[in-house]
């Protein structure tokens, strides 16, 4: 793809586009991607590089509504999960340095860590195949909102008390935002500096990203900071980022800054050729099977191309990369909006720019709906499970209660969970956070436990309290 011609003044100044009609007629298409996003609403930054080119950066929309002030190219946005790809690409290059390993055991960095996770390596955690519980869904099991103060030493001492792994190291893949935090554990006292030294030292000033940082205060004061947002009962409503989840999540950077990542995916200034095949080579299980995540990024394909992408969503900001290796393409989109919808955003303008490479868009595929078959159990039944069951793990306690015929889950902080009966001692949670559930019995048949199954978390077991 090379039908954009452009040509930009300094990064930080503004950045124009050579008079052509094909390339206005891109640009056009391009803001017409984001025609719905009013002047006083919340908004987006975008931007494009082609090659080593960067041929379009736009903003829209509002970076505060209560001061009204404008997203531009120097808006900070919490960018989230795309963070994973700096917290990996640190890793690389202290490998390159002979720092670290990457198949290091993590404990060989972290000795805190629990015996349980003896055998997990810092491949394992940047593959999200170490078996870590993922803290989103603990915290919030725990009745943290996420709202709250979640610093990194919260999620860090939550860790030190997991009891057993989600399954073997290596045996399978989870998506860990938790071991990306032992993971910058791991290198920052494997070098002797902080996670945050660390990136600024080896990406962010090297890059010349002057206004990108990973935020290990929630009080810090970040200038030009966008606010974040959720659709609420009389307009948009506030949500509060007080997060500081280092290589996972928590990277503050502008629009303008994340540019110079993008280019460098193809100059190739930090990492090197080495550096970023072992970025963008897909993860693989014990067993030999290959994943679709690399380190800090997943492989896909778009209309027909390879791609390399990945997204974030944290507090009311979505965001989103996607690069086309072969077509040496990248788009980002940051978004200070939960409803942004930033990939499908992202993907469109792909259309655009790539029209003439892309495969025609296939139809949608429509699954066949199954049959959840419940089972009416009655209230002499459910009453077997009723009571208090802890979970030392997270030190917190549920309460089961018969009322009105329906076993309800009930918990100090967090909202009262509905259970439907499924099979034997197996119930489904009317919460996002509290699904599948499995009652466990000892010896004699009598129900001593319960354990919460997801995708991030396995097996996260409760036990029964005596009365």
């Amino acid at each position: 793809m090379k039908a954009l011609s452009r040509f930009s003044l300094p990064l930080a100044l503004v950045w124009a586009l050579a008079p052509s009609s094909n390339a206005n007629e891109h640009v056009a298409a391009i803001d017409a991607v984001f025609a719905d996003i009013r002047n006083d609403s919340p908004g987006v930054a975008v931007a494009v590089v082609d090659g080593t080119e960067v041929v379009y950066v736009e903003t829209f929309g509002l970076a505060s509504l209560e001061h009204a002030i404008p997203i531009t190219t120097e808006t900070v946005f919490d960018i989230a999960s795309i963070s994973k790809q700096f917290g990996a690409m640190t890793a690389v290059l202290l490998e390159q340095d002979g720092v670290v390993d990457l198949d290091d055991l993590a404990r060989t960095h972290v000795p805190e860590l629990p015996a349980m996770g003896a055998t997990i390596t810092l491949r394992h955690l940047l593959n999200h195949t170490g078996g870590i519980r993922d803290w989103p869904l603990t915290l919030k099991i725990a009745g943290v909102e996420f709202d709250d103060v979640i610093s990194f030493e919260k999620i860090m001492r939550m860790l030190e008390r997991q009891e057993t792994l989600n399954f073997e190291p290596g045996s399978a893949y989870a998506y860990s935002n938790t071991g990306y935090n032992l993971l910058a554990q791991a290198l920052s006292n494997a070098s002797g500096k902080t996670f945050r030294e660390l990136t600024d030292e080896r990406i962010f000033e090297p890059l010349e990203m002057q206004a990108s940082f990973f935020l290990d205060d929630y009080r810090e004061v970040v200038p030009n900071l966008a606010s974040s947002y959720t659709p609420g009962m009389n307009g948009w409503a506030r949500n509060f980022d007080q997060l500081t989840a280092l290589a996972s999540s928590s990277l503050h950077t502008t629009i303008a800054d994340f540019t110079h990542w993008m280019l460098n995916f193809e100059t190739l200034a930090i990492g090197g050729v080495s550096g970023f095949e072992k970025l963008t080579t897909r993860g693989a299980l014990n067993d030999g099977t290959e994943i679709d995540y690399a380190l800090g990024i997943g492989h896909g394909t778009y209309r027909g191309l390879p791609i390399l992408r990945h997204g974030g969503s944290w507090a009311g900001f979505r965001t989103t990369f996607m690069r086309f290796p072969t077509e040496a393409l990248s788009i980002a989109v940051f978004a200070n909006y939960a409803t942004a919808l930033p990939s499908a955003r992202a993907e469109r303008i792909a259309d655009i720019v790539l029209a003439d490479v892309l495969e025609p868009v296939a139809p949608p595929e429509f699954p066949v709906p199954t049959e959840t078959v419940t089972r009416d159990l009655v209230p002499e039944v459910l009453a077997a499970y009723a009571g208090d069951y802890y979970s030392a793990e997270l030190d917190t306690t549920y309460s089961f209660v018969v009322d009105d015929g329906v076993l309800i889950a009930t918990h100090f902080r967090n909202p009262d969970v509905r259970l439907t009966a499924l099979d034997a001692d197996e119930f489904r949670g009317d919460q996002w956070w509290f699904r599948d559930v499995m009652f466990l019995r000892d010896a004699q048949g009598n129900i001593d436990a319960f354990e919460i199954n997801a995708d991030r978390v396995r097996h996260l077991r409760f036990a029964r309290l005596v009365r």
